[in-house]
């Protein structure tokens, strides 16, 4: 006679996941995690805790990538980004339950992915206009042609605000849509759908570097990008108030662009601020006739 199969209760596995450098999926160098929980304060997963080797390779990262990203035609840029929106979308159930993890509703979540997929759409078709709205032909008294023209500023570095998909879309897409290369800090309560979304990236057509995605603690991470002589301009948005003028007294070193935290509603159209904000204005004056 043979015996019933004894029933064990099963352990469920506890994901840690990791950052995202340079295309791949690295751990961080330090070996240290933190652990993610829901609005109710359940264990969700753990997140790589990065440190400061770990910006260091973000920034190497992006920096080799920006000669190629920036490079591409605004068409192809456009291409691109229009083809993360579709990978995003089709991922859409997934990143609804993470935003349900963190305390949106079944239908705030919905239209909080719905939102992102917009977002995405909408700086794709910025890519190739906005050269047209912030370059110019300039009058000049002589014989002489003289335009002006947007140049990407080069690496940005990100503090992501903690509306954890449409505010982290709202603040990478601007920043890479004419050319620059990015290192991403996710919100650090929140930070699953940022690392969805580095998946995402990672199986769409964005060259490996153009976006680094990091996690861990916002008071950690983001001083090394203010103070790292190769990253050309700060983006503030997930950071608290109090830490604003600290952070800018450090990116002073290297005249980086700031964009300081505001009151921002990641729901309403963005306009094209975030965009020109980390642009340079190269002007070239030509002989007439030559």
């Amino acid at each position: 006679m043979s015996e019933r199969p004894v029933k064990h209760e099963r352990l469920s596995v506890r994901k840690t996941y990791k950052l995202y450098v340079g295309g791949a999926f690295p751990r961080s160098e330090s070996g240290r995690s933190y652990v993610v929980t829901d609005a109710k304060g359940r264990f969700v997963a753990n997140a790589s805790h990065a440190s400061r080797k770990d910006v260091r390779d973000a920034v190497a990262a992006a920096r080799k990538a920006f000669g190629g990203w920036s490079g591409r035609t605004p068409y192809n840029r456009g291409q691109i980004l229009y083809r993360i929106a579709e990978m995003l979308e089709g991922r859409g159930a997934q990143f609804a339950d993470e935003l349900r993890t963190a305390g949106l509703s079944k239908a705030a979540a919905s239209a909080e992915v719905d939102a992102a997929v917009d977002r995405w759409v909408w700086y794709a078709g910025w890519a190739d206009k906005i050269a047209a709205v912030a370059g110019s032909a300039n009058p000049v008294a002589g014989p002489f042609f003289n335009f002006s023209t947007p140049e990407p500023t080069g690496v940005v570095g990100v503090v992501a605000p903690d509306s954890p998909l449409l505010g982290l879309v709202s603040t990478v897409a601007p920043a890479i849509v004419t050319g620059s290369t990015a290192v991403v800090v996710a919100s650090e309560p929140t930070p699953l759908p940022a690392i969805t979304l580095a998946e995402v990236l990672a199986t769409s057509d964005l060259p490996g570097g153009v976006v680094n995605i990091l996690t861990g603690r916002r008071a950690e991470l983001a001083p090394w990008l203010a103070t790292h002589m190769d990253v050309n301009a700060l983006d503030l948005a997930g950071v608290p108030a109090d830490a604003v003028a600290d952070l800018e007294e450090k990116a002073a070193g290297n005249l980086k662009r700031v964009v300081r935290p505001d009151e921002s509603d990641w729901g309403a159209e963005p306009g094209t601020a975030r965009i020109t904000a980390f642009l340079e204005t190269k002007t070239v004056w030509h002989p007439v006739g030559v």
